[in-house]
């Protein structure tokens, strides 16, 4: 899928990037809200092309949040597959319209709270649900994405579910702050766990700039083209702690956002500083450069000038 020595530039944070347009959402739900209420799909249609139209030659379909425990949650599970669906149809249609060449990634987002490797179900019942997605998914992707898995486990778990459809994945595996996954196992450890599986790239997902320098030259160890989508939070964990938690959102506030508790960085990496990041980053050998919370259009615009 991606070829050697090209370097790619990877969409940004759908949620947040929705948000930003004008979204409002119950609760956490955040993309997920506008996936399921029709008179929102412009919204995703529209953010999609925006990255498109900045550089992007890969974007992730909008579903991070459409997840069986979230939806239900909100008592939604009935919008699971419908929401799915357009989440694959509406990226399509972006990359349709734009009449650009567009590597679409087929979300499949961890199965339990955000950066967390706690598990609530068997493995059979996670492997179950990837599985589900990854079938809706399949008729609108090239590839599926791993959005923010944080253990082994599962990410064995899905890239088990997706042998089916013969596509390749891209593993987008969440850090901590000493860039071991939140299991607590390394990345070491993960490469020869998924050795044997079709993967055709593997990043940081959702990490600080501090995580993603960590990471590259660990990364750097295997084969496989690597690189991050990285955020732009302010507010960093100290301790051993999981970066962030659904639950420390209360569920019963009319709009929430993640930067209400973690700050933002955004226009801190607007100029040179996040120039010279990228610069730096490429240096260290990363070819799949992309963002994730609080990363926008105008990031990657900045992005494809150095590119």
């Amino acid at each position: 899928m991606f070829k050697k020595n090209k370097k790619y530039i990877l969409d940004g944070g759908s949620g947040q990037t929705l948000m930003e347009m004008g979204l409002r959402t119950t609760g956490d739900l955040w993309s997920a809200q506008a996936l399921i209420d029709k008179n929102l799909h412009y919204m995703v249609l529209n953010m999609h092309k925006d990255f498109i139209n900045s550089g992007s030659e890969l974007i992730v379909t909008a579903n991070f949040s459409v997840r069986r425990r979230l939806l239900e949650r909100y008592n939604l599970l009935d919008s699971l597959k419908v929401a799915t669906q357009s989440a694959g149809e509406i990226a399509s249609r972006a990359r349709n319209e734009s009449n650009k060449k567009v590597i679409i990634a087929g979300s499949l987002p961890n199965q339990g709270n955000t950066y967390s490797p706690i598990q609530f179900e068997t493995e059979e019942t996670i492997y179950k649900y990837f599985f589900e997605i990854a079938n809706i998914l399949n008729n609108y992707v090239d590839i599926f994405y791993l959005d923010v898995l944080s253990s082994i486990k599962e990410i064995k778990l899905a890239l088990e579910a997706t042998k089916k459809f013969k596509k390749q994945v891209l593993v987008g595996v969440h850090l901590r702050y000493d860039a071991n996954l939140p299991s607590g196992e390394t990345l070491n450890q993960l490469f020869e766990n998924i050795k044997d599986y079709n993967c055709c790239g593997i990043i940081s997902a959702c990490v600080s700039p501090e995580i993603v320098e960590l990471s590259l030259p660990i990364l750097d160890k295997q084969n496989l083209p690597f690189g991050y989508k990285m955020n732009l939070f302010k507010n960093l964990p100290t301790n051993n702690e999981n970066t962030f938690n659904e639950e420390g959102f209360e569920g019963d506030r009319e709009y929430e956002d993640p930067i209400e508790l973690l700050g933002t960085r955004n226009n801190e990496y607007l100029g040179n500083k996040y120039k010279n990041f990228v610069i730096s980053t490429l240096g260290k050998g990363a070819s799949l450069i992309g963002g994730c919370c609080e990363i926008k259009p105008r990031h990657i615009t900045l992005l494809k000038s150095i590119i």
